[in-house]
């Protein structure tokens, strides 16, 4: 009955692919498969480390970038947004200047994934910087800053659904 099961993170993706899935789910290797190909583990599990670990990433790719007053870990934001992660920008007036402060929320089950997978979502929030919509020049600068943004994003999509299996 595997054929069946709703598989909601890949939505969009052929149907071929997707039988291809369905079948690692049927025999029971979809979680080893991706665990093989993505072992590595990271030590990024507080906030400060986080924001650290964001801003190399930041300041080797994205130098005129504007600065970030907070990142952090958000155990909500999965949940709540059905979100990965964010960027905002909060404006405030100082005195006759208007200030944005900018900031990106990772959602704290990346505090558990494999390194590759919190470098993808880093990634991805930190081309909105730049690149407000998912346009051609937003994947741009995510393969720049990642080439291989794509794939990381589609086992991503693999891992959370091994997840939600598990």
């Amino acid at each position: 009955m595997t054929s069946d099961l709703p598989l909601p993170y890949l939505r969009g993706y052929p149907p071929a692919l997707l039988v291809q899935v369905r079948e690692l789910i049927a025999a029971g290797r979809l979680a080893d498969t991706l665990a093989r190909r993505h072992s590595e583990a990271h030590e990024v599990r507080t906030d400060r480390a986080l924001y650290d670990y964001v801003n190399e990433l930041k300041s080797s790719h994205m130098r005129s970038a504007p600065p970030l007053a907070k990142v952090a870990y958000d155990a909500k934001l999965h949940i709540v947004r059905n979100a990965l992660g964010t960027h905002s920008a909060v404006s405030r007036v100082q005195g006759s200047r208007l200030k944005a402060k900018r900031e990106i929320r990772v959602a704290a089950l990346f505090k558990q994934a494999p390194a590759d997978f919190l470098r993808m979502i880093v990634v991805h929030e930190l081309a909105h910087l730049k690149e407000r919509e998912h346009g051609k020049a937003f994947y741009a600068l995510c393969l720049h800053m990642e080439p291989d943004y794509h794939q990381l994003e589609f086992d991503l999509r693999l891992w959370l659904t091994a997840q939600e299996l598990a």
